[in-house]
């Protein structure tokens, strides 16, 4: 299992947070409470050839 560390911006705190992405899966789609803030927050993410093509960092509704 190939993985590796993504940083991105928290959209409630704004903060710059990181997350392990696991790129054995193509597409994934989960809820994750950020590290700073403990709110909420829907990824999604496409992995293609080990590299992110596509990601984003929702408030869940």
């Amino acid at each position: 299992m190939n993985q590796f560390e993504y940083f991105f911006q928290c959209p409630h705190c704004w903060e710059q947070i990181s997350m392990l992405i696991d790129s054995s899966q193509n597409q994934q789609h989960y809820i994750e409470d950020c590290e700073v803030c403990c709110n909420p927050i829907q990824l999604n993410f496409r992995i293609e050839a080990d590299a992110i093509t596509d990601f984003s960092a929702k408030i869940v509704q």
